[in-house]
């Protein structure tokens, strides 16, 4: 009898076209569900009499109270190499094997330019004024050449994004907790004294640390403060490091000039939230880690999991 594996939130329904799954046919049944389970109930009813999980990103969590539903399931894999919404100890005690893939840190790095630059240039504005007849020319441009790129961590993304930054002819200084001056002159940028520092100096922001209890939060009301009128702010990280309601506030107060988000506290967006209809927002609904590329190498790497599980390997193991 086949082992029986669901993929989860595969909006795009790609799963088994941008990988071969011939080498575990012949073993495993391979459900694909292109609709996200809301609730708890949903999903536990949906997978209970699956044996391999598949879920995308932290898109879904998997708690004790999840996984104690799930008396079949042997084998969970979740792409990328961390994952800070499964329960490891509850998974172990289940006898749940938990396993990830690789991720590349170019397509959000590619996105974060994306809303830069489409903020930067009123990019959407004009195309929706051309394309229905509106105003022709009804935006002035802010310019990145000679202006400040402020980063909020200088890791795998943020030193990538950096060195775009630097290429546009921008000075680049970066902030975070853990930021050495040996770090920053590696990358070519300066390191700020101070967040208060970056965020009061800088012409765009952009958002590039892990969630963790230190940065849930780390930017909330008066650090938007601190952010010049001018200034644009752009996550792609996570969105709870940013107070929701406050970076909300901001917008609709005009207080800064806009904001670029791939992120949100509720994904995927419920139709009616608030952010949907924000002003001054440049909004993609969680597209960084979403590319031909990246895709190939989880759905491709997902397989080997299953393989190298199979002949009791598991490998990439996640704890």
């Amino acid at each position: 009898m086949r082992l029986r594996c669901a993929v989860l939130d595969d909006f795009q329904n790609v799963a088994t076209s941008v990988a071969d799954w011939s080498p575990v046919n012949d073993r495993v049944e391979v459900t694909v569900f292109t609709e996200h389970f809301t609730t708890e109930d949903e999903l536990a009813s949906a997978i209970g009499e699956f044996d391999i999980v598949v879920t995308l990103r932290e898109r879904v969590a998997f708690p004790a109270s999840l996984l104690n539903r799930l008396p079949l399931l042997k084998l969970l894999i979740a792409s990328g190499m961390r994952n800070s919404v499964i329960d490891y100890a509850a998974a172990q005690a289940n006898g749940v094997t938990v396993c990830g893939t690789e991720s590349s840190s170019v397509p959000p790095v590619e996105l974060t330019w994306a809303l830069l630059l489409g903020l930067a240039r009123g990019i959407v504005t004009e195309n929706n004024a051309l394309r229905t007849g509106g105003p022709w020319q009804s935006t002035v441009g802010a310019d990145l050449h000679g202006r400040r790129l402020g980063l909020l961590g200088l890791g795998r993304i943020g030193s990538r994004v950096a060195r775009v930054g630097l290429a546009f002819g921008m000075e680049v200084s970066a902030w975070s907790q853990n930021l050495t001056r040996e770090r920053a002159d590696e990358v070519g940028v300066e390191p700020a004294a101070s967040k208060a520092e970056l965020l009061a100096q800088s012409d765009f922001v952009s958002i590039h640390l892990a969630l963790s209890d230190r940065t849930r939060g780390l930017v909330g009301a008066p650090e938007l403060a601190l952010l010049k009128p001018t200034a644009y702010l752009i996550n792609t990280s996570r969105a709870a490091i940013v107070d929701q309601s406050a970076l909300l506030s901001a917008l609709h107060e005009g207080r800064i000039a806009g904001a670029g988000l791939d992120v949100f506290d509720t994904e995927p967006l419920p139709s009616d939230h608030p952010m949907r209809t924000a002003p001054r927002l440049l909004a993609t609904p969680h597209l960084g880690y979403v590319s031909r590329a990246n895709y190939e190498r989880y759905y491709g790497q997902t397989v080997e999991a299953i393989e190298a599980y199979l002949k009791g390997s598991p490998i990439r193991l996640l704890r």
